[in-house]
């Protein structure tokens, strides 16, 4: 009997002897406890994180989205801030952009996107139809054919992969617009159970398509479009995407008063957590597929916000 709770005892010793190497340690040095284990043994299944970067460039959008070591670039902001722009890429370990999205050829969204090219290795470019006779765009349009890259036209409803995540294209639905801002490229990224959408500088009339292509436009997370303009982040679309993230990339004190009150109001009376790049700088998010941190707390929202500037 003696015998046999000796070997039950040295059993004993030895299972929590394997147990110890198989739990990491904390922190501060200690095992973590046996609690930990289950979820240390699940988390080679989980997903890594996906990181989103609104980049502050002042009055314009430049986002640098992360998954794995796969990188999506979405604008480059004006030409002026593109030094600013391929620093922090280069800062952040960027080498290569898997993809490049030019949303749409106004100088506040492609003004830097020549120079992106030429100092990271590009993937795919996806640019929509819209053309400006604007030197800016034109010098894009060489810088690409300089590379030898092309443009692959988004198609409603294609899905790509980037790293752990993906993204859908949800815009433009036509390929004829009277506004520019109309040819906007909108995608929906996905990583596992967490949503963000882009959609550029996107007009009513756009948004108004997006909610009739049958795509689930369903998100954690908006960039607002337009930089907070009340021609765009209409009603109906807001309640379509149902974000509880919201951020804005602007220029603070900006000459089109963005982001317009109408748009702040809709943030408040939604309880909305909002973000914005005018008044904390760039913003980075970070989706562990469940849930989302951010760099910066939300911000808060006061009576001047949503006052209406004397013209």
């Amino acid at each position: 009997m003696k015998k046999r709770l000796i070997w039950i005892l040295l059993a004993s010793i030895l299972s929590l002897a394997i147990i110890s190497l198989l739990v990491h340690k904390g922190p501060d040095g200690f095992i973590k406890t046996i609690g930990n284990i289950v979820s240390f043994l699940e988390d080679d299944d989980d997903y890594s994180s996906l990181k989103v970067h609104f980049i502050d460039v002042g009055q314009g959008d430049a986002i640098l989205i992360q998954s794995d070591d796969s990188h999506i670039l979405i604008d480059a902001g004006e030409r002026h801030a593109s030094d600013t722009l391929i620093g922090y890429l280069k800062d952040n370990g960027v080498t290569k952009l898997d993809y490049v999205i030019g949303t749409h050829p106004h100088s506040d969204h492609i003004g830097g996107l020549a120079n992106v090219i030429n100092n990271f290795q590009i993937g795919k470019i996806i640019m929509s139809n819209a053309v400006s006779t604007s030197k800016t765009f034109e010098e894009l349009l060489d810088t690409i054919a300089d590379n030898n890259l092309k443009i692959t036209k988004p198609i409603i409803g294609t899905e790509y992969t980037i790293g752990n995540a993906s993204f859908i294209i949800i815009a433009p639905n036509e390929s004829d617009y009277k506004n520019l801002n109309d040819y906007s490229v909108g995608i929906k990224l996905v990583h596992k159970e967490n949503t963000f959408v882009f959609t550029g500088d996107a007009e009513t009339n756009s948004e108004n398509e997006m909610l009739q292509n049958g795509i689930d436009l369903k998100a954690d997370v908006f960039k607002l479009a337009h930089h907070g303009s009340s021609t765009s982040n209409s009603d109906d679309f807001l309640n379509a995407l149902d974000p509880h993230i919201c951020i804005i990339s602007a220029k603070k004190d900006n000459s089109y008063g963005h982001p317009h009150v109408e748009i702040m109001k809709a943030m408040k009376d939604r309880d909305i957590h909002l973000y914005r790049t005018d008044e904390q700088s760039t913003i980075i998010l970070e989706s562990d597929g469940v849930t989302i941190k951010s760099n910066k707390e939300p911000y808060k929202i006061n009576d001047k916000d949503l006052i209406r500037s004397k013209p």
